[in-house]
């Protein structure tokens, strides 16, 4: 007996620190977030598709160097239009589980 699975669940990687980045663009839900910990750590996400004007943050995780683990519960953060984020620290890196992909 052969079993088949589909999901709209996917992860994003992110490591581009110091300036806006489009991770996503269209409808999603941001489900979980992790983050690697390096001082002055810090992620902001933006409901956008636009670098150059974001807009207002919809989360911001101020997270050090003690690292970051979020599993957001309900049905997550939404993102109507796409993800925009924004790494600030040393170096490291953010990875997001969405749904919607």
């Amino acid at each position: 007996m052969s079993t088949t699975f589909t999901s709209d669940q996917t992860t994003i990687n992110m490591t581009t620190v110091g300036s806006n980045q489009l991770a996503r663009t269209g409808r999603c839900r941001i489900t979980s977030i992790q983050g690697e910990g390096i001082a002055g750590s810090t992620i902001v996400f933006y409901d956008s598709t636009s670098t150059v004007s974001p807009g207002t943050a919809i989360a911001t995780y101020n997270y050090n160097t003690e690292g970051l683990e979020v599993y957001v519960p309900g049905s997550g953060i939404l993102c109507k239009d796409g993800i925009v984020y924004n790494l600030a620290g040393a170096g490291g890196s953010v990875t997001i589980t969405i749904t919607g992909a």
